[in-house]
């Protein structure tokens, strides 16, 4: 039987063991084996080593691509974080596929997006990020989204996109507007939010058009992207009965901050990085959450099941935080900055935003796929510090698991590195 969709879940400090397998270590390599199709990203888990880099795209094309046929070429846009080494974690400047300025800086070259005038196209816009949020625009521009985190969505028209930490969104851009550069424009909810000098900015060029930076203008926008606006291009049922709390396990996940050890919990525990992957640890014989180590950082979730977790809006001065769920695609029944709950078609993804105190995100899924499953905020440093939680799903079914030779060789592998590699 194989693990299921795979996902290296790394560790969460600089000691300890990721959820699914030991670190892959330096010069050496693993193969993982998955059929998905959509807008993804791959990055490490291991301590903020996505923020110092390792992290890239990865677009899995769909031959029966159902919006095929509303454009002619697709194009990645990537949003990322940058980190002065010299005052690590101090968020320094917005990337846009790895080209930014910052205040005070040089005018260093931008990333340039040629459209050809008349044709139409798909973005792919992916949020790399390790802390802040971004609101997307293009001057001058509509963008039609189609899909979100690898999930096709009927089409919806907007002017801004407000996108989180490890989300992605596909949408179509029609290049109708007079010959010119416009200004492609992500504003972070942290740090320097201006556009001067071209900070927080990259350039769409329609061709023929001068090389130079554009003049236009940023206007305020009036077609937000709503998140409750977003559903399945195809008809999805959502699981369970369409009440609150109509499922078959029900949990309401409180995000706490304890200031004094500098530790984020959920429901009063923290996640600390294993001394053994969470995997091995059932491989070996834990046969219930009570049973893995660290204590308190697992949640058993029994087959086949209706799951609903709800998480209240975040109190800290850090929210929102984007929580990600390794294992699954969830319905979002109740999004950040409404009250309404949706059991007909709402939006499926893999990171949903927790909103604001007043908030309660709530999502479903069912459990067939038997593992243990990370559910983590997707800001590194949050997670770094203990916000996280792993779904222990099927125990007894994950016991009998196969895995590769190349699997069992991983924590040796890694065991045996020197300090000297380490570094």
């Amino acid at each position: 039987m194989p693990i299921g969709p795979v996902k290296s879940l790394g560790a969460i400090g600089p000691i300890g063991r990721p959820v699914s397998e030991c670190p892959i270590a330096a010069n050496n390599s693993f193969l993982y084996d998955f059929v998905p199709s959509g807008t993804f990203w791959y990055h490490s888990h291991l301590s903020l080593q996505s923020c110092d880099g390792l992290r890239g795209p990865l677009i899995i094309y769909d031959p029966q691509d159902p919006h095929r046929y509303l454009y002619v070429e697709s194009t990645i846009i990537s949003l990322a974080d940058w980190y002065n080494p010299a005052i690590p974690f101090l968020f320094t400047s917005n990337l846009i596929n790895g080209k930014g300025r910052f205040a005070g800086g040089p005018a260093s070259p931008l990333a340039v997006i040629t459209v050809v005038p008349g044709l139409r196209y798909r973005f792919r816009l992916i949020s790399m990020s390790c802390e802040p949020n971004f609101v997307f625009s293009i001057d001058g521009h509509e963008m039609t989204i189609i899909e979100a985190d690898g999930i096709s969505t009927k089409p919806v028209v907007a002017d801004s996109i407000q996108i989180h930490a490890g989300q992605r969104v596909s949408f179509i851009l029609e290049a109708r507007k007079r010959v010119d550069n416009y200004w492609i424009r992500s504003v972070p909810n942290i740090g320097d939010k201006s556009f001067t000098g071209g900070v927080n900015s990259a350039i769409l060029r329609y061709l023929y058009a001068p090389n130079r930076d554009p003049r236009t203008q940023s206007t305020t926008s009036t077609k937000p992207l709503l998140e409750s606006s977003l559903h399945p291009l195809k008809p999805v049922p959502v699981p369970g009965k369409p009440v609150v709390g109509g499922a078959d396990v029900v949990l309401n996940l409180n995000i706490g901050l304890n200031l004094e050890k500098l530790q984020y919990t959920l429901n009063g525990e923290a996640f600390l990085p294993p001394a053994a992957p969470a995997l091995l640890q059932i491989l070996s014989g834990a046969k219930t959450a009570q049973d893995l180590l660290p204590k308190g950082g697992y949640i058993a979730l029994p087959p086949n099941k209706v799951i609903e977790i709800s998480i209240p809006g975040g109190t800290d001065p850090a929210s929102p935080h984007p929580f990600h769920l390794h294992g699954h695609n969830f319905h979002v029944i109740r999004n950040a900055g409404s009250d309404q709950y949706n059991f007909k078609d709402p939006v499926i993804r893999d990171v949903v935003n927790t909103g604001f105190p007043g908030d309660n995100v709530t999502f479903r899924f069912v459990t067939d796929n038997a593992g243990p499953w990370f559910l983590h905020c997707h800001i590194d440093f949050h997670l770094d510090i203990g916000l996280g939680v792993v779904f222990a799903e099927d125990i007894a079914t994950t016991a009998k698991e196969f895995v590769p030779a190349a699997w069992k060789d991983l924590c040796p592998t890694y065991d045996g590195l020197t300090a000297s590699q380490l570094r």
